[in-house]
């Protein structure tokens, strides 16, 4: 618990400032006051968390609106409590930890006979008892870990080494040959970190030969599409962008490659990136952007840009491009604060929704913190400001928070997804806490925000 601090005491030292210097700090629109916005987020953490414990206790997540509770399969598999663990320790929640921890360590089983989606499972799960363990120390959650991972391997043999889309826990038996990018390549820091802390070689080498098997189906441009027939290697859907089925497994390229150390993810990021700058990068007159294209011809199909998409500004940054980053950045704010909420999908010419909900995003969020960590500009806590509270505003409901049907009109839909606590409010959290909550140099964050250590090192 040594790399978690408990206390956000930045307002303390305006104390000793001549009066002008206290004048600018304290001006709102150009300092932030971080430690207060800081706890405005722990302070919904705990009524999103609240409203789960009263409601939907023992199950995947709540339904805000009606007051209950969704899993989603046969069985509860305690989504929300193991996603939003980490995020309470980081918080200084620990009585909720404690909480969460005993009803996940006493209650969660993976023998169930039903099949899964390997991606949502590993993602949320497997990198949630990962971090659990690494935070905590509990060997009971690095013995899940390992459960569930064993019980995810058989969707890996496959003819091409690309993992099946579902697997039965129980019995192996996989479904689903049509897969994507994404949730093909977004298993890798997982398996790869499990890899490491188990000393078993088996998980990384499953995870690195399916992102492989990808990267090599690669078209002449250097473009992925998005499905893929994981039995064939055939291309299904040829469309190629940033967006859902494809967004993370560039993350993971640049992920796998800071958390191992290993030169062939550095080889399949740099000649990735450069293609997709190439052909799917997109300079409009409303800004920039990254859009969609036919990967063997590069010629654009879409001017399509989404609340997946904005996981980009952080990616760039993390992989050095700040220019980049920094521009597509300004678009996401452009983006959300034209509804006031971000929608799900923009025409980013015309500017109009093509898909109008809000499903409680993290991205946009996400890339605040990184470019503020990487650039110490104030600009993007006021932008991670904006978009905290309009959440608020115009998510909150009386027991938790809903996602939005329609951000035109604020119409709200009865879900909240465990993603908004494992990292929507962590990342808001993050973003507004003191610098050393979390040693930003020393950790990779899964795609769900589960933050992961060189503990092995």
């Amino acid at each position: 618990m040594t790399r978690i601090a408990l206390a956000v005491l930045a307002f303390a030292a305006t104390a000793f400032l001549p009066v002008q210097a206290q004048e600018r700090v304290q001006d709102p629109v150009l300092e932030p006051d971080h430690a207060e916005l800081a706890q405005q987020v722990k302070a919904e953490f705990l009524h999103a968390w609240n409203g789960y414990v009263e409601y939907a206790w023992g199950h995947d997540g709540l339904k805000p609106l009606s007051r209950g509770y969704y899993d989603w399969y046969e069985v509860p598999l305690y989504m929300t409590p193991l996603d939003a663990f980490d995020t309470m320790l980081l918080m200084g929640l620990d009585a909720e930890a404690q909480r969460a921890k005993r009803l996940v360590l006493d209650s969660l089983s993976f023998d169930h006979d039903m099949t899964v989606q390997v991606f949502e499972i590993t993602i949320r799960m497997l990198g949630g008892l990962i971090s659990a363990y690494q935070l905590d120390g509990d060997e009971r959650f690095l013995r899940l870990a390992v459960d569930l991972a064993d019980r995810l391997l058989p969707a890996f043999e496959s003819p091409t080494g690309m993992p099946y889309w579902g697997v039965n826990l129980r019995t192996g038996e996989t479904t689903g040959f049509v897969n994507n990018p994404a949730e093909i390549g977004t298993l890798m820091l997982e398996f790869g970190a499990l890899s490491r802390l188990t000393g078993d070689p088996v998980y990384y080498e499953k995870a690195k030969r399916g992102v492989v098997a990808v990267f090599e189906r690669r078209s002449g441009i250097g473009l992925v599409g998005t499905t893929i027939d994981v039995e064939s290697g055939e291309w299904g859907e040829r469309g190629s962008h940033i967006s859902g089925r494809i967004d993370s497994y560039y993350e993971y390229l640049l992920k796998a490659w800071l958390l191992f150390g290993d030169e062939d993810f550095s080889a399949m990021w740099k000649r990735s990136i450069e293609a997709v700058n190439r052909y799917l990068a997109d300079e409009q007159a409303t800004g920039f952007w990254y859009g969609h294209a036919d990967m063997d011809t590069g010629k654009r199909t879409a001017t399509r840009f989404g609340a997946l998409d904005a996981f980009m500004p952080a990616v760039l940054a993390l992989g050095g491009d700040l220019e980049r980053a920094e521009r597509l950045m300004e678009s996401c704010h452009a983006m959300w604060t034209l509804f006031d909420i971000e929608p799900e999908q923009l025409d980013y010419v015309t500017m109009k929704p093509l898909h109008p909900g809000y499903y409680l995003r993290p991205e946009a969020i996400e890339s605040a913190y990184y470019l503020y960590r990487l650039t110490g500009d104030e600009k993007y806590v006021r932008m991670g400001r904006t978009m905290f509270e309009n959440i608020v505003k115009f998510t909150r409901s009386e027991v938790g928070y809903a996602a939005l049907a329609d951000v035109t009109t604020k119409e709200k839909s009865d879900r909240m997804e465990s993603f908004f606590l494992a990292e929507t409010l962590k990342y808001a959290y993050l973003l507004f806490a003191a610098p050393e909550t979390i040693d930003f140099d020393g950790v990779i964050f899964n795609t769900e925000a589960h933050p992961i250590w060189r503990s092995w090192d």
